[in-house]
């Protein structure tokens, strides 16, 4: 994945801030097809489990993330590519996504989740017989 992230703008181009006033970046995301779903992952560096929150909504999935600077302690911060600063990305799934079923996990850094497809939705394979 990359290593650049984008800062959500405003109507007038401005950085959108978070009520913590702190700037709101649009983390990259990669999306694969696995053939029975779709796998997202987002980086969102700085960010634990406990500050992530996704929500779906009318089949609109909206994740946001709280991120933190860790600097260890004895240490000055000479230099810092990821500032602080909050996460968040929206996506509109395809009727074949079995919400029910998603699944999602951070580690390192990267949010995951796992969108399986609906068994309705997934490709069936008819089988031929000689008449």
């Amino acid at each position: 994945m990359s290593t650049e992230m984008t800062r959500t703008t405003g109507q007038a181009g401005d950085p959108q801030e978070s009520t913590r006033g702190v700037p709101v970046y649009r983390p990259l995301a990669d999306i694969l097809d696995t053939g029975k779903g779709v796998v997202l992952t987002l980086e969102m560096p700085g960010v634990r489990r406990e500050d992530v929150e996704i929500g779906l909504e009318r089949r609109v999935l909206t994740i946001r993330g709280r991120g933190r600077v860790n600097s260890p302690e004895g240490y000055r911060r000479v230099y810092a590519e990821y500032g602080e600063g909050d996460y968040e990305r929206v996506f509109t799934l395809s009727e074949d996504i079995d919400e029910g079923a998603i699944r999602a996990e951070v580690a390192n850094g990267v949010l995951t989740l796992t969108l399986p497809r609906a068994e309705a939705a997934k490709p069936k394979r008819i089988e031929v017989k000689a008449g």
